[in-house]
């Protein structure tokens, strides 16, 4: 009786013990929980809780090129949304994103500009344009700076494609899709958090949705099409 007593505790130890490593780890609703602790903090114990978004135009706020429509774009619906959620705490949007980039110009200038701003999460979107320096030049640029990210304790949260009207989002075998493939692989590796952006539109396609819908031009999209990211990102939040 003692025995079979023990087992169970053991078994009942063992299951906590996964559960509390299941949410710890990145892509897992837990991932931020220390964040999400400070964003519930009332003045005086309250601190101001940075969140900087490097990538291409899409986060940078562009819609119908050269308009660029800053409230509507995703980091400030996502702004939007925490202050709803969190509506004493102080949050800063710092968008380091540069229109037309790929990410191995923004791992050149990672150090300047973006630790720069210390931040508490880094949000990283440059899937979309990395077709112009291939997988391997891409992987390579978002490893190093995942691991400059890591090194200073920040968290962090890669994001797939938005879409690109001239590729077929249902195609499993296109180049965007080789390359969200290769980001849902980086947050594997490294434990770090995903908003897999490019099946959140697919997904809307598969039900009956037309992706012109959600798109500014070909290559961004518009609000309607930004609140899925933000949509996406606030799942780490709620």
């Amino acid at each position: 009786m003692k025995k079979s007593i023990c087992i169970i505790l053991l078994s009942v130890i063992l299951v906590s013990s996964q559960a509390i490593n299941k949410v710890d780890v990145g892509g897992e609703p837990g991932y931020l929980s220390n964040i999400k602790k400070e964003l519930k903090k009332e003045w005086p114990a309250n601190r101001t809780i940075n969140l900087v978004f490097h990538g291409h135009s899409v986060p940078a706020g562009y819609f119908k090129t050269p308009v660029v429509n800053t409230l509507g774009s995703y980091p400030f619906q996502l702004l939007s949304e925490l202050k709803k959620l969190y509506p004493c705490a102080v949050i800063n949007i710092i968008n380091t994103s540069i229109g037309g980039e790929h990410s191995a110009s923004g791992a050149n200038r990672f150090k300047s500009d973006v630790l720069i701003h210390k931040p508490d999460v880094l949000f990283i979107d440059y899937g979309l344009n990395d077709r112009k320096i291939g997988l391997e030049k891409s992987g390579k640029a978002w490893e190093k700076m995942i691991k400059a990210a890591l090194k200073k304790n920040i968290k962090v949260i890669l994001l797939t494609p938005s879409p690109d009207e001239k590729v077929n989002i249902l195609d499993k075998n296109s180049d965007l899709e080789k390359y969200a493939i290769q980001i849902r692989e980086l947050s594997k590796k490294y434990g770090v958090g995903l908003v897999d952006s490019y099946e959140l539109f697919r997904q809307k396609v598969i039900n009956g949705d037309r992706l012109s819908m959600y798109m500014a031009q070909f290559n961004h999209p518009n609000e309607k099409g930004c609140s899925i990211i933000a949509e996406g990102i606030m799942d780490y939040f709620k």
